[in-house]
């Protein structure tokens, strides 16, 4: 069994430099490191020629479309393995993540992808909390991460992160991330749409808190800068959660997660319910947020209409 690994990265060589030496350290030896880089990425680029080719099997590709998705399949597109693994390049896997990966796709033909936690640091704190619900789909639409937080036995999921997530090729054959997905960078909630093509195809997704990455997050170069509130990155996470959950939800399913979503909604995406929560601490603030959601949802809808 042959394992690719898929790295994108964009402008960030210090932390591609951990994530190359952490690849190096794995137990079970990597067979594959596709690097993709984007064509206009100097830095990266030049940081590779000093790289000493004999450390990894490494080879590059080069994207010229912004965002994580065109990297991801531009990856898919020359891996070689049939495992198909993915970390991004502020990620340290593991030392034995490999070969966990291994263990569960000789195990089970069934199972179509394979991952695990992502312990998150800030600078050297380690992001604290525990939960055993992870990767769940509500019936209503609504999504349960927690992928960094995850604790107990493997067990099956719904949706795998990005961070630290593989496929077997045999299941995925030609599937490629949802070119749909907006953002020129993070494109928030990509992974879904892939994830849950594979739950309706009757294959199985293993999350297993065993299977780890360090995850460093560092700098992004797009207009999602994680915890600052930006409008156009929250209609375009919204727009990708939407667009995935319509493909994925039965008829009847779509009307309750729409009424749900516009009237309820979550903390990072926010329905009438979670605005009155939110706007004695936040103010004008909270109905920014609204805003942005609601018209997130009505791009989401009309992608998926069209």
């Amino acid at each position: 069994m042959k394992i690719t690994v898929i790295v994108p990265t964009y402008r960030r060589t210090q932390d591609l430099a951990r994530c190359f030496a952490a690849l190096q350290k794995q137990a079970r030896p990597v067979d594959e490191v596709v690097i993709v880089v984007r064509d206009s990425d100097y830095e990266t680029w030049q940081f590779l020629t000093t790289f000493d080719p004999e450390l990894l099997p490494l080879r590059a590709t080069t994207v010229s479309i912004p965002g994580v998705v065109a990297a991801m399949n531009a990856g898919l597109d020359v891996a070689q393995g049939d495992i198909i693994a993915f970390t991004d390049d502020d990620a340290a896997p593991h030392t034995n993540w490999l070969a966990h990966i291994e263990s569960h796709f000789l195990a089970d033909d069934r199972i179509a992808g394979v991952g695990g936690r992502d312990w998150v640091y800030h600078g050297k704190r380690l992001e604290d909390g525990v939960c055993p619900v992870v990767g769940q789909v509500h019936w209503f639409g609504r999504i349960i991460g927690n992928h960094h937080i995850g604790v107990g036995a493997p067990r099956e999921v719904d949706v795998l992160k990005g961070v630290n997530m593989s496929f077997r090729r045999a299941a995925i054959q030609k599937l490629h991330f949802d070119r749909r997905m907006l953002g020129t960078g993070a494109q928030v909630h990509f992974e879904v749409a892939f994830c849950l093509s594979l739950k309706r195809a009757g294959w199985k997704l293993i999350y297993d808190p065993q299977v780890g990455v360090n995850h460093f997050p560092a700098q992004r170069f797009d207009e999602d800068q994680r915890h600052q509130f930006n409008p156009i990155a929250v209609v375009n996470a919204v727009h990708n959660e939407t667009l995935a959950l319509l493909e994925h939800l039965s008829p009847s399913q779509k009307l309750v997660f729409l009424f749900w979503a516009t009237f309820v909604g979550t903390r990072d995406a926010m329905g009438f319910i979670q605005w009155l929560r939110f706007l004695p601490s936040e103010g004008l603030l909270a109905g920014q947020k609204l805003l942005a959601s609601w018209r997130g949802r009505w791009q989401g809808w009309q992608t998926w209409q069209g």
